[in-house]
């Protein structure tokens, strides 16, 4: 999701702050991981079919792709059915904590409550690898072990959790910049870069490698479409990386993060998405990035606001992609404060057997968010009722 410009505001001022701090990684911190801290934000087969079981259980499976499905470890059908929960992304590198509101035992039950069998969670890749520009009380080994924890705490619900890297390093000065005036991992950028992102890959999946119920997304929103018009070399630029049309900084393509992850014999699943902020998957199948564990899905992003919003278009675009591989939609929603949109999205994909995670599981201005709960009890807003009451209509 592409944050309120509030956020880009608050984290270009964070980032101007910094200028000048060395980008190299921090003294290992000791201390626990820092607790969480509640803040306004800063921005920011079918359902029902016999083989499909959708309710959490005692513990969330082993995902593998299989086909154009998710199946557990006994070849059972699976679903993620869930919720987004921000803030991973933008508080450590503000200097405002690791997490936006609470992420303890109560508010992951909270989350349940929904039957949610799914939760994303989206990333830093400086606070992760400890860049000495973070604050290390949130930084390097205080941000993973909360992490850590946040994950464990879900999977102790019977929740699998997403772990996805949303804003990375690289100054990015064209089109659909977000914060051009630093290099620091401060707002979206459209591309992974090479310098840092396949070490944060390695890390990751050296921490959650042996635990398989993990699913790792690989980068939230591509748009290297926006650097150039060349659309077949934004693609090649996806999958391939190196020196890209229009990006400033030398870029990771999803074939070199795919590798990163399986070098360290990590067979999770792994979801990709595709260009245009992750809504245009159309060249998808044909630059499929090579996976030696088989492992893969496509995800795919959805607003009422995107290009790709009407059933002709997921007819269009999306049906050839679920029709070969499974299929994520890693994140629905609309500005609109209701539920009209996502209800469409939702009956599409329940058809198609695929897989969706509402944005997001933050107090935040339905409009400007959007946000689905007025408060961390799981209070949803007019939005989030569509989600919710769909979800626990599924069990």
């Amino acid at each position: 999701m592409r944050a309120p410009p509030r956020l880009y505001a608050l984290a270009a001022a964070a980032a101007l702050a910094l200028a000048g701090t060395a980008l190299v990684p921090a003294a290992t911190a000791t201390a626990a991981s820092a607790p969480a801290t509640t803040a306004a934000p800063a921005a920011a087969g079918p359902a029902g079919a016999p083989s499909q079981r959708l309710a959490p259980e005692a513990a969330p499976p082993k995902l593998r792709a299989s086909g154009n499905k998710l199946v557990d470890e006994t070849g059972a059908t699976r679903r993620l059915l869930g919720v987004n929960r921000s803030g991973g992304e933008f508080m450590c590198v503000q200097g405002r904590g690791i997490f936006d509101g609470p992420v303890d035992d109560a508010s992951v039950k909270a989350i349940a409550d929904w039957k949610v069998n799914t939760v994303r969670i989206p990333l830093n890749e400086e606070c992760w690898l400890g860049l000495s520009h973070i604050n290390p009380a949130y930084g390097g080994a205080n941000y993973i072990a909360a992490v850590k924890a946040l994950v464990a705490r879900l999977e102790a619900h019977g929740i699998t959790p997403v772990v996805e890297l949303h804003w990375t390093h690289g100054r990015y000065t064209g089109g659909d910049n977000h914060c051009p005036d630093t290099e620091y991992a401060t707002c979206q950028k459209p591309m992974p870069d090479a310098q840092y992102t396949p070490a944060f890959w390695t890390s990751v999946a050296r921490t959650f490698g042996n635990d398989q119920a993990v699913v790792f997304d690989l980068f939230n929103e591509p748009f290297p479409d926006r650097a150039t018009s060349d659309l077949t070399a934004a693609w090649k630029c996806w999958r391939d990386g190196g020196s890209c049309p229009g990006i400033d900084f030398p870029v990771a393509g999803m074939q070199t993060l795919l590798n990163a992850v399986r070098a360290t014999g990590a067979k999770n699943l792994v979801l990709i998405p595709g260009v245009a902020y992750s809504n245009d998957l159309r060249q998808w199948l044909t630059y499929k990035p090579n996976d030696p564990a088989g492992n893969l899905a496509a995800a795919w992003h959805g607003y009422n606001f995107n290009t790709c919003a009407s059933e002709s278009c997921f007819d269009q675009q999306l049906a050839p992609v679920i029709a070969q591989v499974p299929f994520v939609a890693g994140e629905i929603g609309e500005n609109t404060c209701s539920h009209g949109y996502i209800d469409r999205v939702m009956a599409w994909l329940d058809a198609k057997g695929a897989s969706y995670l509402g944005w997001t599981w933050n107090t935040w201005d339905c409009s400007s968010g959007p946000s689905l709960i007025s408060d961390y009890n799981g209070t949803p807003t007019n939005f989030g009722v569509g989600l919710r009451d769909h979800l626990k209509g599924m069990q």
